[in-house]
C-alpha cells in the first residue's frame, strides 16, 4: 500500500539521495532538506520501495508537502 513521505519542515531540497525503485529501509533518508543552514533528513517511515518523487533539487518545499511515495 502506498505511503507519502511528508516534509516535516520548511526548506530548499538540498540532495536527493534515492531515486525511483530504490529500495529504503526504515529511517534512510530520502530527501535531505536545508533549512536555516542545516542540513535535516525527511526520512523513510517504514521500508520499502521508492514509488516516486515529486520534487527537485533546489525547490522549496513547506511543513506538510509530500515529497515522495514508498510502496
Amino acid at each position: 500500500m502506498p505511503e507519502e513521505i511528508k516534509a516535516h519542515i520548511t526548506g530548499v531540497v538540498f540532495q536527493i539521495p534515492t531515486k525511483v525503485g530504490d529500495t529504503v529501509g526504515a529511517g534512510d533518508p530520502v530527501i535531505i532538506l536545508e533549512s536555516m543552514k542545516m542540513e535535516i533528513p525527511v526520512e523513510a517511515p517504514r521500508a520499502g520501495s521508492v514509488r516516486e518523487i515529486r520534487v527537485q533539487e533546489g525547490a522549496t518545499v513547506q511543513e506538510g508537502d509530500v515529497v515522495a511515495v514508498l510502496d
